[in-house]
Parts: structure tokens; C-alpha cells; sequence
């Protein structure tokens, strides 16, 4: 088996040898056509020298951005003591320091009563712990999750997920799987828009108490804070309360995912903070590793009611994540990143704001701290009856390819693949956020144009 390299290494070089012997399942090359070469910050650069603005950060992971210096520290410190790389599920130092430093970072009445689950080095892995863990504890069988929604691509986060393109082609998925409206303002699931979310807690509450609703006695209900694949829609406060309540008043254990939001990422260092609720189950992974695999469910202690290997994993020891995850973890509590994030954050929608002043296709601008979206509409179509008008993918694909064309990295997301989605590193600058809302509102302009909506 030969790679089509060419001595040069340049990027074309990488991706037809890419293109040659990937899976066809690889996904982001196909929009973001780039080998990366070096990375800093929030820069990255490819094979041809060309430099980027990454505001896709590894989906999320890099909360520092690229190669930051406590996280490279880390990782080499690991490496020069002499420690085991790879341990299972035994204890180490690090492993100890870890630990210590992320229950600092939770609120103090969840953590005096949590326990930790090492899992598997993805999200996903971490979200099938969470469903193993409330159908042991309560000895129920079904699952509630929402509209939109994603936990991941494995075959038990599909069937909690929302997203349909995955599962087209997947049969037997798992069973007593019930997907409920998630609140999405601009899309409204009950055609009303800024209530629909008191129509929407008090659908679940009667569907719970319903005898004759068709759901057997729920084992839990997963949700998102910040739908984040589906679209960087947040949920409101007042509902999320109403769910922490209906839930609690029932004793069904609320799984929170917070592999996206969690750490900084909405302008609370954990996203369900913003509601001042708790979860009986936080699942965490890409930024808490500092950048490497890692995934922890964190979760009240009343529910550890599993055996011995009730859930392992060969990779869930891993020494130097737990290193850069500390690190990271201590540098944004000790730098404020959380704050730093929500007034960044409130910049950026600011001036997102007065962009969609200037562009028709700017439907709705939205989000939580550092993780905004931008639903791209078709203004020249019918809308609907709270004034949203259809999606509008091939405009937004080509604002992101547009974007790419400047050296900007960003993600297209969420129903109908029409969001722009934003999730710059936590240490973005005002100046570096001006940049790219500059590259930004030159793209949607160029690509309104092409779509003769200028």
C-alpha cells in the first residue's frame, strides 16, 4: 500500500492521499479542505503556508486553542517522571490531581455527593455509561431525549440522538427510545415561538403523568443545556428549571451532556449553571482533556448502584489527558476564562447583531457565551406562521466556503445543515473576534450576491 505523496508534501498531496485510503466516513476534509501543518493559538496553518482563524477548535475541545503552554508543560512533565502512559483504571498521581481539580470546579452541593466514572476517551462512550447507569439504578428501560439533540455516533448515542441522517442506514437501533420538543424559539415545535416553551414543560409533565401515554416507566431523560450539533440553540432558563423540577418531583434522574458546553464554553464553567439546577448526571469530554481523549460521568452517589465492570474500557486510564485536562481545567478557573467567555461572547453577538442588519439571510442570531449560531434563512420564500422563512443549506454552505476562502474556519450545523456555527478557543481576543467578524460579514456578502439576495 503506497501514499501518493509527493516529496513537497503539500496539501494537495495530503488530501488525494487522504481521499485514496480514508473511510468514506470522514466528514470535515470534505468542507474544510486543508492538511494542517502547525497550529498556535487560534491559528493554524496548512501544508501550503496558508494561514487560518480556527473557529471550529477541535468541535469544541480546544478551550485553550492550539499548543498552549500549560497544556505542552503538562505533557511533557508526564512523559520525564517515569509514570505509566497507559494504566486502566488504576490510580495514579495525576490521575489524583485530576480528579481533586475538577470537583473543585463543580458546585459545591453537587460535588460533596458525586461520584466519577472514568470512561472510554469520547463523549459518546461517556453518554452510553449514563444510559447503563440509570437503567441499573432504577431497573426501568426506557429513555426520554429531545428533538435535535446529538450524544454521539455509536449505536446506543444514536438512538438517544435526534439526528436522522446517521440512522438511515442503521436498523435495530435501541429500543423504548422517546424523543420530546425541544424548545427552539425560531422554529417553534408548537408554532408559537417565544412561549413555546411553557407549552413544552407542560406537555412533558402530562405526557409523565399519563397513564395511558404508550412510555413505560422512563429510566431517565438526557438533554442538552445548548442543543450544539443541532443547531447552538439554547434552551431557555425558565424551562430548564421546569425540567429540574418535573423531574426531581418524579425522582427521574436527569442526564445533562455537557461534552460541548462544558468548561467554560457558555460563560459558566458548566452550561446548566446558568439555571442554578444540578444534574444527576454530568457527562463531559473534549475540552476536559486539555485537548486529548478523555470522557468522565460525573453523578449523584444514590445511583451507584452498578457491579464491579459494570462499564470499562482499555483506554480509560489515560496519564497525559488527565495531565493536560488538570492544567487546562486550573488555568481557566484561575484566569476566569467562564467570565472572559460571557462578555466575549456578548461582544460577538453584538456585533453579529449588526451584521444581520446589513444581510437579508441572517435569520436568527443565537447562543450562550462562546458558542453562537447563525441560521441561514431564504428570505425571498414564504415563512411561517411566527415569520421564520425555510432554511437555506446551499447559501450556508457557501458562506463557509467563502469563509475558507479568507482563512476562516467555522462549521456549518443544525437542522437542514443551515447553521453557522461558532466555537472559537476561550482565549479569543477582541481584536481577534473583530477579524473575524470582518471575514465574516465580506463572505455572506459575497455569497448573498451570488445567491442574488444582494
Amino acid at each position: 500500500m503506497k501514499s501518493v505523496l509527493t516529496p513537497d508534501l503539500n496539501n494537495r498531496a495530503l488530501l488525494e492521499s487522504q481521499e485514496k485510503w480514508e473511510s468514506n466516513a470522514r466528514s470535515y476534509p470534505r468542507r474544510l479542505p486543508l492538511a494542517m501543518d502547525k497550529a498556535g493559538g487560534i491559528y493554524v496553518s496548512d501544508m501550503d503556508g496558508k494561514d487560518y482563524i480556527d473557529c471550529l477548535a477541535g468541535a469544541g475541545t480546544l478551550a485553550l486553542g492550539h499548543n498552549h503552554e500549560v497544556i505542552k508543560d503538562a505533557v511533557q512533565n508526564v512523559l520525564d517522571s517515569g509514570l505509566p502512559l497507559h494504566t486502566l483504571d488504576f490510580t495514579t498521581p495525576v490521575k489524583e490531581k485530576f480528579v481533586d481539580e475538577l470537583f473543585d470546579a463543580l458546585p459545591d452541593s453537587f460535588a460533596e455527593k458525586a461520584k466519577i466514572q472514568f470512561c472510554g476517551p469520547t463523549g459518546g462512550d461517556g453518554i452510553e455509561a449514563a444510559l447503563k447507569l440509570v437503567k441499573t439504578a432504577t431497573g426501568n428501560r426506557s429513555i426520554l431525549s429531545f428533538q435535535g439533540g446529538y450524544h454521539g455516533s455509536t449505536h446506543g448515542t444514536l438512538s438517544v440522538s435526534g439526528t436522522l441522517g446517521p440512522k438511515e442506514d442503521i436498523h435495530a437501533l435501541v429500543p423504548d427510545t422517546h424523543f420530546l420538543p425541544y424548545p427552539y424559539e425560531y422554529r417553534c415545535p408548537f408554532g408559537i415561538g417565544e412561549e413555546g416553551h411553557k407549552v413544552c414543560s407542560t406537555y412533558i409533565e402530562n405526557l409523565l403523568d399519563n397513564p395511558e401515554s404508550g412510555i413505560v416507566s422512563p429510566a431517565g431523560i438526557i438533554v442538552e443545556v445548548v442543543q450544539g450539533e443541532g443547531g447552538s440553540v439554547p434552551a431557555p432558563i425558565e424551562w430548564l428549571k421546569e425540567l429540574r423540577r418535573i423531574t426531581r418531583e418524579r425522582d427521574l434522574p436527569l442526564i445533562i451532556d455537557e461534552v460541548q458546553t462544558g468548561l467554560g464554553r457558555t460563560g459558566r464553567m458548566f452550561a446548566f449553571e446558568h439555571a442554578g439546577i444540578e444534574p444527576d448526571i454530568l457527562v463531559l469530554s473534549k475540552a476536559i482533556g486539555g485537548s486529548l481523549p478523555l470522557s468522565v460521568m460525573l453523578y449523584d452517589g444514590r445511583l451507584d448502584q452498578w457491579e464491579a465492570g459494570a462499564h470499562i474500557g482499555t483506554f480509560r486510564g489515560n496519564q497525559m489527558g488527565m495531565a493536560a485536562g488538570q492544567a487546562s481545567l486550573k488555568y481557566i478557573r484561575e484566569n476566569a476564562l467562564p467570565d472572559q467567555a460571557a462578555t466575549n461572547g456578548a461582544y460577538f453577538m453584538k456585533k453579529l447583531n449588526e451584521i444581520q442588519t446589513d444581510m437579508s439571510s441572517m435569520g436568527d442570531v443565537r447562543g450562550r457565551g462562546l458558542m453562537m449560531g447563525i441560521e441561514i434563512i431564504n428570505p425571498k420564500a414564504r415563512p411561517d406562521q411566527i415569520g421564520s422563512y425555510p432554511a437555506a443549506p446551499e447559501l450556508a454552505s457557501k458562506i463557509q466556503q467563502e469563509c475558507f476562502k479568507r482563512g476562516l474556519i467555522l462549521e456549518v450545523g443544525g437542522r437542514n445543515g443551515s447553521v453557522i456555527r461558532l466555537l472559537p478557543p476561550l482565549i479569543i481576543t477582541k481584536e481577534q473576534i473583530d477579524e473575524v467578524l470582518m471575514r465574516f460579514h465580506e463572505s455572506i456578502k459575497t455569497a448573498e450576491a451570488h445567491f442574488g439576495l444582494q
